[in-house]
């Protein structure tokens, strides 16, 4: 049974930088006239070639989110959050319906227990080659009390989550450029209130994106240790305060 196993090459992997422990360590991507095999690039924001092409089977790109090395997404001005959102999602797009993966993975890791090694902020796309499952979505694990809801976007919190405890989520089922703006502001919100507001030791995030029946799902995940019981057996745990998370949302960045 197939159940999406791809190999990590090893003497690949040991060759990658590391600058989120080791914070004094050389930055790659701050070396722009260093960079190689770029594909497209908007202002500062730069698309290009995954150098260490660890998981066999796929081919990796790194979706470079600007020039500033320790900025994040909740510092970024609008308009650049906006136009990072618009050109990550075409280029998605573009390498499902280039013909050559089983499917495309989007998604961003940010902080030590993200599964991330490179503080400068990024995204990575990974084009699955390889005959695979397709990737399971879920209706069910984005639904749950609503957050906001505009422009034909809803930003949800689990009662369904994918792995456990908080998981906040994005829908956008227009895909129209008022509604991708949205989904971008909205993003901007859940990165600021999960590394600002969230919980003390909450240092790290990933974002995960999906595409299912004409509809972009977004899951935003703060990261601790996940939880033991997901580990062994693959139950899921959900916490009981929904409400309170809502109202602190409202309360932070209005209604």
């Amino acid at each position: 049974m197939n159940h999406n196993l791809l190999e990590f090459d090893m003497t690949v992997g040991r060759q990658k930088p590391e600058t989120i422990v080791h914070t004094g360590n050389h930055c790659p991507f701050c070396d722009r006239e260093k960079l190689e095999n770029i594909i497209d690039s908007e202002g500062s924001i730069v698309l290009l070639r995954n150098k260490y092409n660890v998981l066999k089977g796929t081919d990796q790109f790194v979706l470079i989110e600007g020039d500033a090395c320790q900025s994040d997404m909740p510092e970024y001005q609008a308009e650049h959050m906006r136009k990072l959102v618009r050109f990550g999602l075409h280029h998605w797009q573009k390498l499902l319906a280039c013909g050559r993966y089983e499917d495309v993975l989007f998604f961003k890791n940010f902080g030590p227990l993200s599964g991330g090694t490179i503080r400068h902020p990024h995204m990575q796309l990974i084009g699955l080659t390889a005959p695979t499952e397709k990737i399971s979505v879920r209706p069910e694990e984005f639904d749950g009390p609503v957050i906001y809801a505009k422009n034909g976007v809803t930003m949800t919190v689990s009662d369904q989550p994918r792995i456990g405890f908080w998981e906040f989520n994005l829908i956008d089922r227009q895909l129209t450029e008022d509604s991708l703006d949205t989904l971008a502001d909205y993003l901007q919100i859940g990165t600021d209130y999960l590394t600002h507001h969230f919980h003390k030791r909450c240092n790290s995030y990933n974002i995960f994106f999906y595409h299912h029946e004409e509809t972009i799902y977004v899951k935003l995940m703060p990261r601790f240790a996940t939880p033991p019981v997901f580990v062994g057996y693959g139950i899921r745990v959900r916490p009981t305060n929904y409400e309170n998370i809502v109202n602190e949302f409202h309360t932070l960045y209005g209604n």
